[in-house]
């Protein structure tokens, strides 16, 4: 019998929905540091059409700041993200640095005065729980790699009671780099399972990672046309086959 794939999961968007957190952090890490912007309680629209483009946890403050101009131009931004975020950088005379720092900050003094609210805010998806722990019960090991800082995605592991084999933050490197090593370490096939296209696509091209079996999740912060003509490597996961045995994964 062949020997379990060790599956790694990006964390939100595939594990959990924090919508409602990402605004809830985003919103205070930016008037943090912009105490006159106006930004409202509830995520406007554009937010929630700029989270499938975002990567890291940064982006997110820097996002809630551009939100805040009575002039953006949201559908040229969406157009260009990347250049946008770096025009973005500039005019708000800020660093990813200073930005991410804001919103751990942030994240670390909500789960210190209130964790059980901050804990609230994130919602795990619909029978994920529930499979996670059969295949812990199955010896099938798995992971998680995420952008969030590792802290954060443990507290909320350890409140649904998982416990990964290993848990990765966006202080460990990039996805791909963390892929990289653990192919390195150990001989079982790896299996990545991500709700961000372009983060697969990169995997897909990056040497020494051409085994990787990637899969995009059908119910995470997918933009528009994502699902479509999936490149060779990477294929679709919908809930139904992800409740599946593993054998029966496209």
């Amino acid at each position: 019998m062949a020997e379990a794939p060790l599956l790694v999961f990006d964390f939100d968007g595939v594990l959990v929905d924090g919508m409602a957190e990402y605004w809830w952090s985003a919103r205070r890490a930016a008037l943090a540091l912009c105490p006159s912007c106006q930004l409202p309680e509830q995520a406007p629209p554009g937010f929630a059409q700029l989270r499938p483009l975002i990567h890291k946890g940064w982006e997110m403050v820097l996002a809630a700041l551009e939100l805040s101009r009575a002039d953006l131009n949201l559908t040229a931004y969406l157009a260009s993200y990347d250049q946008k975020l770096k025009q973005a950088l500039a005019r708000w005379h800020l660093s990813p640095q200073s930005l991410q720092s804001s919103l751990e900050e942030l994240r670390n003094e909500a789960i210190r005065d209130n964790p059980r609210a901050w804990l609230e805010l994130h919602r795990p998806y619909p029978g994920v729980i529930h499979r996670l722990q059969q295949l812990s019960a199955e010896a099938s090991p798995w992971m998680v790699l995420t952008t969030k800082g590792g802290a954060f995605a443990h507290e909320l592991l350890k409140a649904y009671g998982l416990q990964p084999a290993a848990l990765y933050g966006h202080e460990q490197g990039s996805k791909p780099e963390v892929l990289l090593q653990l192919s390195r370490r150990q001989e079982r096939a790896l299996w990545f399972v991500e709700d961000r296209r372009p983060t697969l696509e990169t995997v897909r091209r990056t040497a020494g990672l051409e085994a990787v079996r990637c899969f995009l999740v059908s119910w995470g912060y997918l933009a528009p046309g994502d699902r479509e003509h999936l490149p060779s490597g990477i294929s679709l996961l919908e809930p139904e086959r992800f409740a599946e045995p593993l054998a029966h994964w496209p």
